[in-house]
Formats: structure tokens, sequence, C-alpha cells
């Protein structure tokens, strides 16, 4: 994966992090993203989490969103209504893959102590096995067994610990299908709208919900993101 493009969102991200931005101009070199503020090294292999200022568990992306708003007077709701790829959900994306690279080679230790997170890993857990829509679809129906694909697409068994480190420890990853960079958060989306669902929320409860269920089981394997896929 020499020359992966999504050095380019690092740097970006990075820059982001430290500028003085929004209404408040200020940086968010002192967001807290569960290690202390301003610490972004071991963050990520830690997330989702609880966060008690919020009384949330909470993922990087919306735990970004809390940041963007309580520092520098962003509006939450505004981010998180935009589209993928535009305006500051565009800069959210950037500041994510920076702060998941500086966790690169950690090994996931998602924390299951505070009983918000427990309720946030069963009801991912009961989401990701939920039949439901027009072609009465789960996430389990392509992530639920083994030895399975889509075209030339291998997809791995999100419900054993192998596959749910295989499939979640590359994510934030470049797509050179469609030249962007692309998180957890809209991988989830994407998911959903191919199950013909109605749209995920970006940073929703049940978005969270299902990224703590998959991220806890990818739990002792290295970080290995950002990736490239097809």
């Amino acid at each position: 994966q020499d020359g992966n493009p999504a050095e380019l969102f690092e740097a970006k991200g990075e820059d982001l992090w430290k500028q003085k931005r929004g209404p408040k101009s200020a940086s968010l070199e002192k967001c807290d993203l569960g290690k202390g503020p301003g610490v972004v090294k071991g963050a990520f292999v830690e997330l989702p989490r609880f966060f008690s200022d919020t009384n949330q568990v909470q993922d990087l992306e919306s735990r970004l969103l809390t940041c963007m708003e309580t520092l520098q007077g962003f509006n939450a709701i505004e981010i998180a209504k935009t589209p993928f790829g535009r305006g500051e959900q565009n800069n959210l994306t950037a500041l994510a893959t920076w702060i998941a690279a500086e966790s690169k080679g950690q090994r996931f230790n998602l924390p299951q102590v505070h009983p918000q997170e427990r309720v946030s890993y069963e009801v991912g857990k009961r989401l990701f096995f939920l039949r439901a829509g027009p072609h009465d679809f789960a996430c389990s129906s392509c992530h639920g067994q083994d030895g399975t694909r889509i075209r030339l697409q291998d997809l791995p068994n999100l419900t054993k610990t192998a596959g749910a480190q295989k499939g979640y420890t590359t994510w934030p990853a470049y797509r050179v299908s469609q030249g962007e960079l692309r998180t957890f958060q809209w991988r989830l989306n994407d998911c959903f709208r191919q199950q013909r669902f109605p749209e995920l929320e970006f940073g929703s409860p049940a978005s969270i919900a299902l990224t703590t269920f998959l991220a806890y089981n990818a739990n002792g394997a290295p970080f290995a993101a950002p990736a490239i896929k097809r």
C-alpha cells in the first residue's frame, strides 16, 4: 500500500486539529477523546466508549462533533446532516483519518465497563441480526457466515473474532473506485443503503451501537488503517 492517498487526508486532519477555527476561533487541541485533553495516540482503538460529559457512548466522529461544537462553536447537528464529502463533513473525515492513523499498530481494547457501553454492544448485536426492509435483509445476511462474497468482494464473517478483526480494523480506507477517503460511519450508511433500509443517521445511537458491537468483537487485533480498498 505504498503511496496511499489517505496520507493527504491525514496531513489535512492534523492541520485542522491545530487550526483555530469556527465561531469561537479555537483549535481542537483540548478535545478529550477518552485519554485526556489533547491526547490522540491510542484513542481510536478504545472507541466507542462512554463519556461522562455527554452521558453517551460515542465513536470517534460523534466525539469530534461534540468537541467541534463545544470548543469551536460549530453546529454539530448541521454537520451531521451534511452529506459525506461536503463542507465540514469533509473536514470531519480528515480529522478522523489523522486521529485514527495515530493509533496504527496498536491493538483494539474497547471497554465494556460502564453499563451504557454494555447496552450499546447488545443493541448493536440485535441490530446486526435484525431482518427488515423490502428484501428482508440484515447485516448478518452478508456478514454472518463463512466463505461468502459479492462478485469478487470477500465478505468477512463479522460474528467471529477473526472476521470482525479483518473487517473492522481496516477502516478508515481510501476507496479507489470513488477517489475518496471513507470512514466507518460512511461504511455503515452504505450498508443500510444496499439493504434498502432507511438512511442511517450520522452519529446516531444506532450507528454507534453497531460500531461498538463490531469494534468490541475486534478486540486484540492491531489497527491496520487507513487502508486502500477497491
